[in-house]
């Protein structure tokens, strides 16, 4: 008779009732921004639990390697957030970003291909009562970072603004509306060697920029020779450089004297006036053991070599340092 009077009892799918799909689990977005056309990218994906925590993880890439990693959790207690997720819940189960039951408008095993400039957006939403996923993914008008997605001119079909509009609301009610990625206005970068041994003794900024009317032969030269200091006459070999139009960043700090120091190069920022780019801004920043950790003592030399697009002359100003959680 109870079963009868509330439709939740119907655990065989998302229900319209008093446990809807979801409210107990975890629902995550999953935004693939395109940069510089389609050599680069940045992923952002928030990660929201029903108890209130949340994390947003980033990353950054250029050609298929990955330039940086970056994971941000929830401030202050999960409990703080909770109350707005089961307002996300019944918004995708009944309300206007309805998207159970709607599959005349929003097919549920659509993969679209986004193409360039359209940022690609997933909504995954997990009920761990039933040990049950759900997925969907469509395609942004442009190509908007989660900051400033929207939903217009969302596709390919007429229920992807629900989509957008998920991701909005998840942005809202975890990072906030006027969240700030820490690769803000980045131009994306790759990885080229990253670790805590070098043998080319830099303790500061250095790059691999060839002359805009050269060949690219003697920066070649330069950069083998720094790598084979670099990597210790091990015989790893240098990895190629299309000089004509990259170029190559070494970021370094010198000895440090702890295990768990680490450098990264976080952002490439071009600068100039309205007429023309005239440099670019190279930021570094120096991650160090937080409070309470209590690191090894070892000497260490971290660095982050990456390629990048080639831009006008680099700098940099002061490296940065930034306190992490211990075993981040």
């Amino acid at each position: 008779m109870f079963c009868g009077l509330i439709a939740s009892c119907d655990t065989t799918g998302p229900p319209n009732g008093l446990l809807r799909f979801g409210s107990e689990g975890e629902v995550r977005i999953t935004a693939e921004v395109p940069l510089q056309g389609d050599i680069g990218w940045l992923q952002q994906v928030v990660t929201w639990s029903s108890d209130g925590a949340w994390k947003l993880f980033e990353q950054i890439g250029y050609r298929g390697a990955t330039g940086d990693e970056n994971l941000t959790r929830n401030p202050g207690l999960p409990v703080h957030y909770a109350a707005q997720y089961p307002s996300l819940i019944q918004l995708l189960n009944d309300g206007g970003a309805k998207v159970f039951g709607v599959d005349s408008i929003l097919e549920p095993d659509l993969e679209p291909e986004c193409g360039v400039g359209k940022t690609r957006v997933t909504l995954h939403i997990y009920d761990s009562r039933r040990e049950e996923r759900r997925e969907w993914t469509r395609c942004a008008g442009d190509a908007s970072t989660l900051r400033n997605v929207k939903t217009e001119g969302a596709g390919p079909d007429t229920g992807a603004s629900r989509i957008i509009q998920a991701a909005i609301k998840i942005r809202d009610w975890t990072v906030g509306a006027d969240f700030l990625s820490v690769y803000s206005g980045s131009l994306p970068y790759g990885t080229l060697d990253k670790g805590t041994e070098t043998g080319s003794g830099v303790d500061s900024l250095i790059w691999f920029r060839a002359p805009d009317d050269s060949d690219g032969a003697e920066t070649q030269d330069r950069f083998q020779a720094f790598w084979d200091s670099h990597t210790a006459g091990s015989g790893r070999a240098a990895p190629e450089v299309d000089w004509a139009e990259e170029m190559v960043l070494v970021g370094a700090v010198g000895v440090r004297e702890e295990v768990g120091d680490s450098v990264e190069v976080r952002r490439l920022l071009l600068i100039g006036n309205d007429e023309r780019v005239t440099g670019t801004r190279i930021e570094i920043v120096e991650r160090n053991p937080g409070d309470f950790c209590a690191p090894a003592r070892r000497i260490v030399r971290p660095y982050h070599i990456v390629v990048a697009p080639k831009t006008p002359e680099p700098f940099y100003p002061e490296v940065r340092a930034e306190r992490v959680h211990c075993g981040t």
